[in-house]
Protein backbone atom coordinates (compact mmCIF):
# COMPACT_ATOMS: atom_id res chain seq x y z
CA UNK A 1 0.00 0.00 0.00
CA UNK A 2 2.80 2.40 0.95
CA UNK A 3 4.73 1.64 -2.25
CA UNK A 4 1.58 2.08 -4.37
CA UNK A 5 0.91 5.45 -2.75
CA UNK A 6 4.46 6.60 -3.42
CA UNK A 7 4.30 5.45 -7.06
CA UNK A 8 1.04 7.30 -7.60
CA UNK A 9 2.22 10.55 -6.01
CA UNK A 10 5.57 10.52 -7.81
CA UNK A 11 3.71 10.12 -11.08
CA UNK A 12 1.70 13.19 -10.11
CA UNK A 13 4.95 15.04 -9.35
CA UNK A 14 6.26 14.16 -12.81
CA UNK A 15 3.10 15.47 -14.47
CA UNK A 16 2.89 18.69 -12.44
CA UNK A 17 6.60 19.48 -12.68
CA UNK A 18 7.06 18.75 -16.39
CA UNK A 19 5.66 22.06 -17.77
CA UNK A 20 7.79 24.10 -15.37
CA UNK A 21 10.95 22.16 -16.25
CA UNK A 22 10.32 22.90 -19.94
CA UNK A 23 9.89 26.62 -19.31
CA UNK A 24 12.95 27.25 -17.16
CA UNK A 25 15.72 25.87 -19.37
CA UNK A 26 18.18 28.78 -19.46
CA UNK A 27 21.81 29.75 -19.43
CA UNK A 28 23.35 29.91 -15.95
CA UNK A 29 23.66 33.32 -14.35
CA UNK A 30 27.03 35.10 -14.24
CA UNK A 31 26.86 34.61 -10.47
CA UNK A 32 25.23 31.18 -10.37
CA UNK A 33 22.93 30.11 -7.55
CA UNK A 34 23.74 26.63 -6.26
CA UNK A 35 21.53 24.52 -4.00
CA UNK A 36 22.96 21.53 -2.11
CA UNK A 37 20.78 18.95 -0.36
CA UNK A 38 22.09 16.76 2.48
CA UNK A 39 19.43 15.40 4.87
CA UNK A 40 21.70 13.28 7.07
CA UNK A 41 22.93 13.47 10.62
CA UNK A 42 26.19 14.79 12.07
CA UNK A 43 28.77 12.39 10.62
CA UNK A 44 27.51 12.45 7.03
CA UNK A 45 27.29 16.24 7.20
CA UNK A 46 30.92 16.49 8.30
CA UNK A 47 31.88 14.28 5.35
CA UNK A 48 30.11 16.72 3.00
CA UNK A 49 32.04 19.82 4.11
CA UNK A 50 34.80 19.55 1.46
CA UNK A 51 32.17 20.26 -1.20
CA UNK A 52 31.58 23.76 0.17
CA UNK A 53 35.25 24.73 0.01
CA UNK A 54 35.65 23.15 -3.44
CA UNK A 55 32.68 25.03 -4.91
CA UNK A 56 33.71 28.33 -3.35
CA UNK A 57 37.29 28.00 -4.63
CA UNK A 58 36.09 27.51 -8.19
CA UNK A 59 33.12 29.91 -8.11
CA UNK A 60 34.00 32.69 -5.68
CA UNK A 61 31.04 34.83 -6.80
CA UNK A 62 28.41 32.08 -6.62
CA UNK A 63 25.55 32.02 -4.15
CA UNK A 64 25.79 28.68 -2.31
CA UNK A 65 22.77 27.48 -0.36
CA UNK A 66 22.42 24.22 1.55
CA UNK A 67 19.25 22.50 2.71
CA UNK A 68 19.95 20.43 5.83
CA UNK A 69 18.12 18.90 8.75
CA UNK A 70 18.04 20.86 12.03
CA UNK A 71 19.78 17.85 13.61
CA UNK A 72 22.99 18.60 11.69
CA UNK A 73 22.81 22.29 10.82
CA UNK A 74 25.46 23.18 13.44
CA UNK A 75 28.11 21.52 11.26
CA UNK A 76 27.70 23.91 8.32
CA UNK A 77 25.96 27.00 9.68
CA UNK A 78 29.31 28.67 10.44
CA UNK A 79 31.10 27.43 7.30
CA UNK A 80 32.68 30.45 5.56
CA UNK A 81 31.81 29.18 2.07
CA UNK A 82 28.06 28.96 2.76
CA UNK A 83 25.77 31.90 1.91
CA UNK A 84 22.40 30.46 2.86
CA UNK A 85 21.26 27.71 5.20
CA UNK A 86 17.80 26.27 4.61
CA UNK A 87 16.57 24.11 7.52
CA UNK A 88 14.27 21.23 6.63
CA UNK A 89 12.85 18.47 8.81
CA UNK A 90 13.37 15.91 6.07
CA UNK A 91 10.95 12.95 6.19
CA UNK A 92 12.52 9.65 7.11
CA UNK A 93 15.43 11.21 9.04
CA UNK A 94 13.65 12.28 12.23
CA UNK A 95 13.63 8.79 13.81
CA UNK A 96 9.94 9.29 14.62
CA UNK A 97 6.65 8.05 13.17
CA UNK A 98 4.69 10.30 10.82
CA UNK A 99 1.49 10.37 8.78
CA UNK A 100 1.83 8.50 5.43
CA UNK A 101 0.97 11.66 3.49
CA UNK A 102 3.27 13.98 5.49
CA UNK A 103 6.36 13.55 3.23
CA UNK A 104 4.37 14.47 0.13
CA UNK A 105 2.60 17.44 1.73
CA UNK A 106 6.03 18.78 2.73
CA UNK A 107 7.35 18.07 -0.77
CA UNK A 108 4.79 20.36 -2.44
CA UNK A 109 5.16 23.06 0.22
CA UNK A 110 8.95 23.24 -0.04
CA UNK A 111 8.97 23.08 -3.85
CA UNK A 112 6.97 26.29 -3.89
CA UNK A 113 9.44 27.86 -1.45
CA UNK A 114 12.46 26.82 -3.54
CA UNK A 115 11.05 28.30 -6.75
CA UNK A 116 11.56 31.74 -5.27
CA UNK A 117 15.29 30.98 -4.94
CA UNK A 118 15.84 30.89 -8.73
CA UNK A 119 18.59 28.31 -8.38
CA UNK A 120 20.64 27.42 -11.45
CA UNK A 121 21.67 23.99 -10.23
CA UNK A 122 20.67 21.60 -7.45
CA UNK A 123 23.01 18.85 -6.27
CA UNK A 124 21.38 15.96 -4.42
CA UNK A 125 24.35 14.88 -2.29
CA UNK A 126 22.83 11.77 -0.72
CA UNK A 127 22.98 9.02 -3.36
CA UNK A 128 19.67 7.28 -2.57
CA UNK A 129 17.60 10.35 -1.64
CA UNK A 130 14.71 10.12 -4.11
CA UNK A 131 12.61 12.62 -2.11
CA UNK A 132 15.25 15.31 -2.65
CA UNK A 133 15.39 14.58 -6.38
CA UNK A 134 11.60 14.88 -6.61
CA UNK A 135 11.74 18.15 -4.65
CA UNK A 136 14.19 19.96 -6.95
CA UNK A 137 12.31 18.66 -10.00
CA UNK A 138 9.00 19.98 -8.72
CA UNK A 139 10.74 23.28 -7.84
CA UNK A 140 11.69 23.65 -11.52
CA UNK A 141 15.45 23.90 -10.98
CA UNK A 142 16.93 23.45 -14.49
CA UNK A 143 20.06 21.46 -13.62
CA UNK A 144 19.49 18.61 -11.17
CA UNK A 145 22.51 16.45 -10.35
CA UNK A 146 22.43 13.10 -8.56
CA UNK A 147 23.07 9.39 -8.86
CA UNK A 148 20.99 7.13 -11.10
CA UNK A 149 19.29 5.22 -8.30
CA UNK A 150 15.55 4.65 -8.80
CA UNK A 151 13.10 6.23 -8.25
CA UNK A 152 15.26 9.38 -8.24
CA UNK A 153 16.66 8.90 -11.75
CA UNK A 154 13.68 10.24 -13.69
CA UNK A 155 13.71 13.51 -11.71
CA UNK A 156 17.35 14.34 -12.51
CA UNK A 157 18.67 16.22 -15.53
CA UNK A 158 22.04 14.51 -15.04
CA UNK A 159 21.99 11.08 -13.38
CA UNK A 160 25.45 9.58 -12.81
CA UNK A 161 26.15 5.85 -12.69
CA UNK A 162 26.59 4.92 -9.04
CA UNK A 163 30.11 3.58 -8.29
CA UNK A 164 29.83 1.18 -5.36
CA UNK A 165 32.21 1.02 -2.40
CA UNK A 166 33.58 4.54 -2.76
CA UNK A 167 33.95 6.84 0.22
CA UNK A 168 30.99 9.06 1.10
CA UNK A 169 33.12 12.16 0.55
CA UNK A 170 34.08 10.85 -2.89
CA UNK A 171 30.39 10.70 -3.79
CA UNK A 172 29.87 14.28 -2.59
CA UNK A 173 32.82 15.57 -4.58
CA UNK A 174 31.94 13.67 -7.76
CA UNK A 175 28.43 15.12 -7.74
CA UNK A 176 29.77 18.63 -7.08
CA UNK A 177 32.24 18.25 -9.94
CA UNK A 178 29.45 17.33 -12.36
CA UNK A 179 27.41 20.23 -11.00
CA UNK A 180 30.23 22.60 -11.89
CA UNK A 181 30.38 21.18 -15.41
CA UNK A 182 26.62 21.70 -15.76
CA UNK A 183 27.32 25.39 -15.12
CA UNK A 184 29.98 25.49 -17.83
CA UNK A 185 32.88 25.28 -15.37
CA UNK A 186 35.85 22.89 -15.34
CA UNK A 187 35.45 19.78 -13.16
CA UNK A 188 37.14 19.48 -9.79
CA UNK A 189 40.77 18.42 -9.79
CA UNK A 190 41.29 14.71 -9.25
CA UNK A 191 42.04 12.42 -7.54
CA UNK A 192 39.69 13.21 -4.68
CA UNK A 193 41.90 12.85 -1.60
CA UNK A 194 41.70 14.07 2.02
CA UNK A 195 44.83 16.14 1.46
CA UNK A 196 43.29 18.02 -1.46
CA UNK A 197 39.75 18.18 -0.07
CA UNK A 198 39.94 18.11 3.75
CA UNK A 199 37.00 18.06 6.16
CA UNK A 200 36.33 21.36 7.92
CA UNK A 201 34.82 22.52 11.18
CA UNK A 202 36.30 25.39 13.20
CA UNK A 203 35.52 25.76 16.92
CA UNK A 204 35.42 29.32 18.21
CA UNK A 205 37.74 30.84 20.77
CA UNK A 206 34.83 30.93 23.22
CA UNK A 207 34.34 27.18 22.75
CA UNK A 208 38.05 26.57 23.35
CA UNK A 209 37.84 28.64 26.53
CA UNK A 210 34.86 26.55 27.65
CA UNK A 211 36.99 23.42 27.25
CA UNK A 212 39.91 24.93 29.15
CA UNK A 213 37.63 25.92 32.03
CA UNK A 214 35.82 22.57 32.07
CA UNK A 215 39.08 20.63 32.21
CA UNK A 216 40.47 22.99 34.85
CA UNK A 217 37.38 22.49 37.01
CA UNK A 218 37.88 18.71 36.67
CA UNK A 219 41.49 19.00 37.85
CA UNK A 220 43.00 18.25 34.45
CA UNK A 221 46.17 20.28 33.95
CA UNK A 222 46.76 22.12 30.65
CA UNK A 223 49.79 19.95 29.87
CA UNK A 224 48.12 16.60 30.72
CA UNK A 225 47.54 14.27 27.74
CA UNK A 226 43.83 13.59 27.29
CA UNK A 227 42.10 10.59 25.72
CA UNK A 228 38.50 11.10 24.65
CA UNK A 229 36.22 8.07 24.34
CA UNK A 230 32.89 8.53 22.55
CA UNK A 231 31.27 5.09 22.97
CA UNK A 232 27.75 5.91 21.70
CA UNK A 233 26.25 5.86 18.23
CA UNK A 234 22.89 5.98 16.45
CA UNK A 235 22.47 2.22 16.01
CA UNK A 236 22.73 -0.20 18.96
CA UNK A 237 24.27 -2.90 16.78
CA UNK A 238 27.33 -0.66 16.27
CA UNK A 239 28.08 -0.41 20.01
CA UNK A 240 31.14 -2.04 21.55
CA UNK A 241 31.07 -3.55 25.06
CA UNK A 242 31.09 -1.02 27.92
CA UNK A 243 33.41 -3.23 29.94
CA UNK A 244 35.80 -3.37 26.97
CA UNK A 245 36.10 0.42 26.90
CA UNK A 246 36.75 0.39 30.65
CA UNK A 247 39.39 -2.35 30.31
CA UNK A 248 41.21 -0.41 27.60
CA UNK A 249 41.14 2.77 29.66
CA UNK A 250 42.48 0.95 32.74
CA UNK A 251 45.33 -0.71 30.86
CA UNK A 252 46.30 2.51 29.10
CA UNK A 253 46.20 4.32 32.45
CA UNK A 254 48.56 1.71 33.89
CA UNK A 255 50.96 2.09 30.97
CA UNK A 256 50.75 5.89 30.81
CA UNK A 257 49.98 7.23 34.31
CA UNK A 258 49.77 10.85 33.14
CA UNK A 259 46.75 10.16 30.90
CA UNK A 260 43.39 11.69 31.73
CA UNK A 261 40.19 10.30 30.25
CA UNK A 262 37.06 12.12 29.11
CA UNK A 263 33.89 10.26 28.10
CA UNK A 264 31.55 12.14 25.76
CA UNK A 265 28.03 11.56 24.51
CA UNK A 266 24.54 13.00 24.16
CA UNK A 267 22.18 13.47 27.12
CA UNK A 268 20.46 10.20 26.15
CA UNK A 269 23.83 8.44 26.21
CA UNK A 270 24.61 9.53 29.78
CA UNK A 271 23.73 6.07 31.22
CA UNK A 272 26.19 4.50 28.74
CA UNK A 273 28.95 6.87 29.85
CA UNK A 274 28.27 6.08 33.50
CA UNK A 275 28.34 2.36 32.71
CA UNK A 276 31.79 2.70 31.15
CA UNK A 277 33.00 4.96 33.96
CA UNK A 278 31.85 2.46 36.60
CA UNK A 279 34.41 -0.06 35.35
CA UNK A 280 37.33 2.41 35.28
CA UNK A 281 39.89 2.50 38.09
CA UNK A 282 40.40 6.26 37.79
CA UNK A 283 37.09 8.07 37.34
CA UNK A 284 36.89 9.98 34.06
CA UNK A 285 35.27 13.29 33.28
CA UNK A 286 31.86 12.61 31.69
CA UNK A 287 30.45 15.27 29.34
CA UNK A 288 26.98 14.78 27.86
CA UNK A 289 25.73 18.35 27.48
CA UNK A 290 28.24 19.99 25.14
CA UNK A 291 27.36 21.74 21.91
CA UNK A 292 28.87 20.53 18.64
CA UNK A 293 31.36 23.39 18.75
CA UNK A 294 32.36 22.65 22.34
CA UNK A 295 32.79 18.97 21.48
CA UNK A 296 35.03 19.88 18.53
CA UNK A 297 37.14 22.10 20.77
CA UNK A 298 37.45 19.27 23.29
CA UNK A 299 38.51 16.85 20.57
CA UNK A 300 41.07 19.41 19.41
CA UNK A 301 42.60 19.29 22.89
CA UNK A 302 42.88 15.46 22.90
CA UNK A 303 45.91 13.31 22.18
CA UNK A 304 43.67 10.45 21.00
CA UNK A 305 39.96 9.95 20.30
CA UNK A 306 38.41 6.48 20.38
CA UNK A 307 34.93 5.26 19.50
CA UNK A 308 32.81 3.32 17.07
CA UNK A 309 31.28 4.38 13.75
CA UNK A 310 29.79 7.72 14.79
CA UNK A 311 29.71 11.42 13.90
CA UNK A 312 32.06 12.71 16.64
CA UNK A 313 34.86 10.51 15.26
CA UNK A 314 34.49 12.31 11.91
CA UNK A 315 34.51 15.58 13.85
CA UNK A 316 37.84 14.48 15.36
CA UNK A 317 39.29 14.25 11.86
CA UNK A 318 38.41 17.93 11.29
CA UNK A 319 40.63 18.75 14.27
CA UNK A 320 43.50 16.56 12.97
CA UNK A 321 43.49 14.49 16.17
CA UNK A 322 44.55 10.82 15.98
CA UNK A 323 41.58 8.49 16.18
CA UNK A 324 40.67 4.82 16.51
CA UNK A 325 37.23 3.54 15.55
CA UNK A 326 35.58 0.13 15.47
CA UNK A 327 33.39 -0.99 12.54
CA UNK A 328 31.03 -3.92 12.16
CA UNK A 329 27.84 -3.72 10.06
CA UNK A 330 28.78 -0.51 8.26
CA UNK A 331 31.33 -0.35 5.47
CA UNK A 332 34.52 1.46 6.47
CA UNK A 333 35.33 1.97 2.78
CA UNK A 334 32.31 4.27 2.61
CA UNK A 335 32.01 5.64 6.15
CA UNK A 336 35.57 5.39 7.43
CA UNK A 337 37.79 8.35 8.27
CA UNK A 338 38.46 10.89 5.51
CA UNK A 339 41.97 11.60 6.69
CA UNK A 340 45.52 10.29 6.78
CA UNK A 341 45.42 6.50 7.41
CA UNK A 342 48.44 6.74 9.70
CA UNK A 343 46.55 9.09 12.04
CA UNK A 344 43.06 7.64 11.79
CA UNK A 345 42.99 3.90 12.37
CA UNK A 346 40.09 1.53 11.76
CA UNK A 347 39.40 -1.88 13.28
CA UNK A 348 36.85 -3.86 11.26
CA UNK A 349 35.11 -6.90 12.66
CA UNK A 350 35.58 -9.99 10.53
CA UNK A 351 32.93 -12.15 12.20
CA UNK A 352 29.76 -12.45 10.14
CA UNK A 353 26.66 -12.59 12.31
CA UNK A 354 24.18 -15.50 12.02
CA UNK A 355 21.54 -14.60 9.47
CA UNK A 356 23.59 -11.88 7.78
CA UNK A 357 24.69 -12.60 4.20
CA UNK A 358 28.04 -10.89 4.59
CA UNK A 359 30.08 -8.52 6.70
CA UNK A 360 29.65 -5.62 6.52
CA UNK A 361 25.94 -6.23 6.01
CA UNK A 362 24.85 -2.58 6.09
CA UNK A 363 21.84 -3.28 8.30
CA UNK A 364 21.30 -1.19 11.46
CA UNK A 365 17.60 -1.56 12.29
CA UNK A 366 17.67 -4.53 14.65
CA UNK A 367 15.16 -4.97 17.46
CA UNK A 368 16.34 -5.45 21.03
CA UNK A 369 15.42 -9.12 20.72
CA UNK A 370 17.55 -9.53 17.59
CA UNK A 371 20.69 -7.81 18.90
CA UNK A 372 22.18 -10.82 20.76
CA UNK A 373 22.34 -12.64 17.41
CA UNK A 374 24.36 -9.81 15.84
CA UNK A 375 27.55 -9.44 17.89
CA UNK A 376 29.97 -8.43 15.12
CA UNK A 377 31.20 -5.28 16.89
CA UNK A 378 31.03 -6.78 20.36
CA UNK A 379 33.44 -9.61 19.49
CA UNK A 380 36.26 -7.20 18.62
CA UNK A 381 39.04 -7.80 21.15
CA UNK A 382 40.42 -5.28 23.60
CA UNK A 383 43.93 -6.30 22.53
CA UNK A 384 43.38 -5.03 18.98
CA UNK A 385 42.28 -1.63 20.24
CA UNK A 386 45.04 -1.42 22.83
CA UNK A 387 47.75 -2.22 20.27
CA UNK A 388 46.73 0.74 18.10
CA UNK A 389 46.26 3.06 21.08
CA UNK A 390 49.73 2.29 22.44
CA UNK A 391 51.23 2.87 19.02
CA UNK A 392 49.66 6.33 18.91
CA UNK A 393 50.22 7.28 22.55
CA UNK A 394 53.85 6.22 22.99
CA UNK A 395 55.30 9.35 21.31
CA UNK A 396 52.83 11.51 23.26
CA UNK A 397 53.89 9.94 26.54
CA UNK A 398 57.59 10.30 25.69
CA UNK A 399 57.09 14.00 24.93
CA UNK A 400 55.18 14.48 28.20
CA UNK A 401 57.93 12.76 30.22
CA UNK A 402 60.61 14.88 28.55
CA UNK A 403 58.62 18.05 29.30
CA UNK A 404 58.14 16.99 32.93
CA UNK A 405 61.88 16.41 33.42
CA UNK A 406 62.92 19.75 31.92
Amino acid sequence: MKLALRTLILLLVRLLGWPRIQRVRKQPEEKPRILLLRPDHLGDMVLATPVLDALRAQLPEAHIAMMVGPWSSAIVERHPALDELIPCAFPGFQRASQHPLAPYMLLFKLAKQLRAGNYDVAINLRPDFWWGAALVYLAGIPRRIGYALPPATSFLSCALPFPEHQHSTFYNLELASVGLQALGQPPLETPFTPERYPLRFEPTEQERQWVAQTLHDAGIAPEAPVVVIHPGTGGSVKLWRSEAWATCANQLQASYPSLRFVLTGTPKERPLLEEVAEGMVTQPLCISDSSVGQLAALLQRASLVMGVDNGPLHLAVTQDVPSIRIFGPTDSRIFGPWGAPARHRVITSTQRCPGCPSIPCGRLDFTAEELPQHPCVRVVSEESVLALARNILSPVNDAHNTSSRS
